[in-house]
């Protein structure tokens, strides 16, 4: 029987030592690779952190050349108005005004005041304002907030919604234009709202408060004009703060105030901005603004459960057709009027015609609310869908906007 003999101990040695060597060879190797993708890696990441940097070092400089935005903030109304009240300008004029005397009518010239704001259209400044401030008005002047006056001229104007534009005969410097929020519906009851004018001749003074509704429809005292989707607001205004401004906390014109309503005593009424962005580009260029919507109901009332009572109807909102302009939009679209009278606690309605309670499918509930939305929404030659009650029954009719004659 054989044996084997026992390996040497140098070779057993030898071979762990070439085992160890190659192992970390191989790791040494692995290390290397790996440190150098790393190394990779560090070298990118800190070329996209240089990158980084110098496109954050372009835009801080971008930001602090460019003119302030409209979203910036103010620390509360003494901020908004050391920010803000430069751009309101006092309006003053002329008007003729002939009166009944024992000597019969006699004319005189009487001082007129009013407010304004700088806004911007296309690069050039202008003064926005109310209609019936500079209606028939003569040596108009703007009189900025460093008691310098210059001469003024109406550019252009819409009584239908109490609006004028002025251009003022003033160096650049005077003029520093207010950010106007064009978009409809970007106010909300209960926002909080500054007014800046000249209220009884007492230029520059802010009053606040909150925006007690939207949408109101409001009668202008000097044109009769009725002015669809106003702001009323709770900040105290008087005459002469017609043409300010209303803001919100940000610094953004909402609307533009008007004193002159018929029976508004505490309460306060702005046209919207949104009114303002839409009419500014026709009123500057052409003079005017021409293409207010037009339905042709010449009576109508808003339906309440009374009223519902006494119709027989099962419906307690939406408009109470009560006669239509003939050759009108509503009448050539078949929409009908009232056909008989009736008495409903001590006021009279002429009830059997439609009821309008929705518009493009948006519920109407009162003619506030129809005013207001084709105000915002519709355009002359446009066809809307008048949900309608007729008789009892839910039907609609397409009818055609017309233009406000």
């Amino acid at each position: 029987m054989e044996v084997e003999a026992p390996r040497p101990k140098w070779r057993l040695t030898a071979v762990l030592i070439a085992a160890l060597l190659a192992v970390s060879f191989v790791a040494y190797y692995e290390a290397t690779s790996t440190h150098g993708q790393v190394q990779q890696q560090v070298s990118s990441l800190q070329a996209e952190v240089t990158s980084l940097q110098a496109a954050n070092q372009a835009l801080q400089s971008r930001l602090a050349a460019a003119p302030a935005q409209s979203n910036q903030s103010y620390s509360g109304a003494e901020g908004l108005y050391a920010n803000l009240s430069a751009s309101v300008v006092t309006i003053q004029g002329y008007a003729l005004v002939t009166q009944s005397s024992f000597f019969g009518q006699v004319s005189s010239l009487e001082s007129v005041q009013g407010s304004g704001f700088v806004v911007e259209y296309q690069g050039a400044p202008y003064v926005v304002t109310n209609n019936h401030v500079v209606s028939g008005v003569t040596n108009i002047t703007a009189t900025f907030s460093d008691g310098n006056s210059y001469t003024a001229q109406v550019q252009g104007t819409d009584p239908y919604r109490d609006l004028a534009v002025l251009q003022v005969n003033a160096p650049a410097s005077e003029f520093h234009p207010m950010d106007v929020l064009g978009t409809p519906q970007a106010v909300s009851v209960g926002e909080q709202v500054y007014a800046i004018g000249s209220p009884l001749g007492l230029s520059g003074s802010m009053t606040e408060g909150i925006v007690s509704q939207i949408g109101r429809t409001i009668t202008e005292s000097t044109t009769q004009a009725t002015i669809p989707d106003v702001i009323q607001f709770s900040a105290a205004i008087n005459p002469g703060n017609s043409g300010g401004p209303l803001l919100n906390s940000a610094g953004e014109v909402i609307g533009i105030t008007t004193a002159a309503v018929t029976n508004s005593q505490g309460l306060g009424f702005a046209i919207p901005a949104s009114t303002i962005a839409r009419e500014l580009p026709s009123l500057v260029t052409t003079g005017n603004y021409t293409l207010h919507p037009y339905l042709g109901i010449s009576a109508s009332a808003d339906m309440t459960y009374q009223l519902a009572q006494a119709t027989g109807s099962n419906v307690t909102y939406g408009v109470l057709v009560e006669s239509v302009v003939a050759g009108g939009p509503a009448a050539q679209a078949g929409l009908r009027g009232g056909t008989r009278t009736v008495t409903v606690e001590g006021q009279t309605y002429q009830i059997g015609g439609d009821v309008i309670v929705a518009v493009n499918g948006t519920k109407v509930i009162s003619t506030d609310a129809l005013s207001a939305w084709l105000e915002v929404h519709a355009l002359p030659g446009q066809t809307v869908q008048l949900g309608i009650i007729r008789a009892g029954s839910p039907s609609t009719i397409s009818v055609k906007v017309g233009t406000l004659p």
